[in-house]
């Protein structure tokens, strides 16, 4: 498949917002901060067109409404006032004529955390997942960008869920099939905080042609070319490369068993580190 034209910025969770109700000094420090060169504000500079028009399509949350509002204060706060929402709230929403030409106008997309089950239960097979999909595909400052649950649904191979309870073991990783925007790679979010470098690990075992990346709360990626990566934001994005394996057994074990591996290689790229991906393949 031909290289993407359009890009993608996957965001951890938790990104700046710029709600700050007081100003004390630090919280002046870091609204400045959002205003030059936070996540959202990133989103605006790789659109690179006067007045952009952004939809946010809140699908995987359960209170779509208030992700809405809080997402068009986010971007007025950087004096981007044209942010329609989109409560695709099932399958056939996400055939509306209506949803569809709003797609078809914006430059930019983005997808609020929740739960990407919803996001592929609704979404998979729908004419607003092909107008996007063809979309970042043919037009070069098209952008799609995913928060949470909206950044783990890009890639193929998605991460449904785990018990993280027992790490590393076969079984407890649950994947599934994402939106497909990105191949050979697999997402996860709130990697620090949650502690959830043992379930991407489990899924790079399940998949070693894919290359795991877990992303810090406030911290993203921009995706450009097909093996290039950006990191912004405040924190850091942790990758884990399997494709030098010397020793894999989970295709070997039975679910409830004890992972082997060997030579695992791990990346931790803090902000403004650009690293391309020796011979992958993203689309």
């Amino acid at each position: 498949m031909k290289n993407a034209k359009g890009k993608l910025i996957i965001i951890g969770g938790h990104e700046d917002k710029g709600n700050y109700e007081t100003m004390s000094e630090e919280e002046l420090q870091r609204k400045n901060i959002f205003l030059s060169e936070g996540v959202l504000k990133r989103i605006i500079k790789e659109i690179n067109i006067d007045n952009p028009k952004i939809e946010v399509i809140t699908s995987a949350s359960l209170i779509p409404e208030e992700v809405g509002v809080m997402y068009q204060e986010a971007f007025k706060n950087l004096d981007v006032p044209d942010v329609g929402i989109m409560h695709i709230k099932n399958k056939e929403d996400a055939n509306k004529q209506e949803f569809l030409d709003r797609l078809k106008q914006a430059h930019a997309v983005m997808i609020s955390g929740g739960d990407q089950n919803r996001l592929v239960s609704f979404f998979i097979g729908s004419k607003a997942l092909r107008i996007m999909q063809e979309r970042y595909h043919d037009e070069e400052n098209f952008l799609i960008a995913g928060t949470s649950a909206g950044a783990m649904c890009m890639s193929q191979v998605m991460i449904m869920g785990s018990f993280e309870e027992i790490p590393l073991i076969k079984g407890s990783v649950q994947t599934g099939t994402g939106l497909g925007f990105l191949y050979q790679m697999i997402l996860d979010t709130h990697f620090i905080v949650r502690s959830r470098f043992s379930r991407l690990l489990e899924a790079v075992a399940a998949f070693p042609d894919h290359i795991g990346i877990g992303l810090g709360e406030d911290t993203a990626i921009l995706v450009t070319g097909n093996n290039k990566v950006e990191t912004i934001g405040s924190g850091m994005v942790v990758v884990i490369d399997g494709r030098e394996l010397k020793k894999n057994n989970y295709a070997e074990i039975l679910n409830g068993n004890h992972l082997s591996l060997q030579r695992i290689i791990v990346h931790v790229l803090p902000k403004g580190e650009i690293f391309e991906f020796k011979e992958a393949n993203f689309y």
